[in-house]
């Protein structure tokens, strides 16, 4: 990501500055003219901030006015004063809608902040006034054309910023909530935005994270759709089938692209390969688990126990899904015992026994399968 921030900052800073868009003159034998003056000399970036606050505390309607908020953005963003930045920025672009280079500092500034509101709001008003420059119709003038074109490549470029800001939000931040409606305004403003893809993923698991599993299905859909293989979202969109019982061949589909993935897939740089390792086995265990259970409710109780007995090692730290596996192993082998094979019926006192000993729904279920079991083959 740093790498991105620092292409985007570089995009902008390669542009050329738009003209002077707050001309005025200075008259050093007024007070206003004296004070704009030392302003202009002074090198101490502190100093030279209290002498600009001093001159808009004492001057807002002079024609300077606007020029000296507009020193004052970035100088309270070099001072990490962020808040007053953005409340400069609001006080000037309210002077001046059109100033693009203090509002490419307001966006700086709500970055500054790590506020994902501040952000949101900044960027949809900056991307705003960017957009609205880029469509101004180019003058006549071959002079004005030039800087008409200058000011309109900037437009163009501050409102990518003004993209890349939200992004870059949407990857710090650490409430699924945020992150979500951060993306979902990245995807509103521009569907076809160079980072929209690059965090369908995190919108995906943040989706999870904030209840809105709906969503989160329908997006993966989408994106599996589109020829992408992400392990997480083909597992949910597996076991949303599961649950529903529709379509159970491309549950199994799913299923099995999941452990050709995950089979596949390198380590990610700086992860430990016991927990690379951890990584692949759960996965391929949760995806041997809603094969195993959908076969189960198919009947087929052959793959139900081979897909079901493999998946017990990868989803062991999962009750839940344990819980289920085990019930359906003991479902699976008693249906294949009844067919003759007394291993069969062992092994499903077994795995109904392991069931039983598990606190869920599945609980009671097992132990009154294993009392019929053992009654029906008289089994103590």
């Amino acid at each position: 990501m740093r790498g991105l921030a620092l292409a985007s900052i570089l995009l902008l800073a390669g542009v050329p500055a738009t003209s002077q868009r707050h001309k005025f003159t200075i008259n050093t034998e007024t007070p206003e003219g004296q004070l704009l003056a030392q302003i202009g000399q002074e090198e101490d970036a502190a100093k030279k901030l209290g002498l600009l606050e001093q001159f808009a505390s004492q001057f807002p309607k002079h024609e300077g006015a606007a020029w000296v908020l507009s020193q004052m953005i970035p100088a309270y963003n070099k001072a990490g004063q962020f808040d007053k930045a953005l409340q400069t920025a609001d006080k000037l672009l309210t002077m001046d809608p059109g100033d693009l280079e203090s509002g490419h500092a307001a966006v700086q500034a709500a970055q500054g902040k790590q506020d994902p509101d501040a952000v949101m709001a900044w960027a949809v008003r900056v991307s705003d006034m960017a957009r609205k420059a880029a469509q101004t119709a180019k003058p006549a003038d071959e002079e004005e054309a030039e800087e008409w074109k200058r000011r309109t490549d900037f437009a163009k470029q501050l409102d990518v910023y003004a993209e890349y800001a939200i992004y870059a939000m949407a990857l710090q931040s650490t409430d699924a909530s945020k992150k979500v409606s951060l993306i979902e305004l990245l995807e509103q403003r521009n569907p076809q935005s160079q980072y929209v893809p690059q965090v369908s993923g995190q919108l995906f698991t943040a989706y999870m994270q904030a209840g809105q599993a709906p969503k989160a299905i329908a997006l993966a859909e989408r994106v599996l759709e589109k020829g992408q293989t992400n392990e997480d979202m083909m597992l949910a969109v597996a076991d949303s089938y599961r649950q529903q019982q529709k379509e159970p061949e491309k549950v199994h589909a799913l299923c099995e692209k999941v452990l050709e993935v995950i089979r596949a897939k390198p380590k990610p740089e700086g992860v430990p390969d016991a927990a690379w390792a951890q990584r692949q086995n759960q996965v391929s265990g949760i995806a041997r688990y809603i094969s195993g259970v959908m076969h189960a409710s198919q009947s087929r109780w052959t793959q139900a126990d081979e897909t079901l007995r493999a998946a017990l090692p990868g989803i062991k730290d999962n009750p839940f899904m344990t819980a289920e596996a085990l019930f359906y192993l003991g479902l699976a082998n008693f249906r294949l015992g009844e067919k003759g094979d007394t291993n069969r019926i062992i092994d499903a006192v077994r795995f109904n026994e392991q069931c039983a000993a598990i606190e869920g729904p599945y609980q009671s279920r097992a132990r009154t399968n294993l009392r019929a079991i053992r009654a029906q083959y008289r089994i103590k």
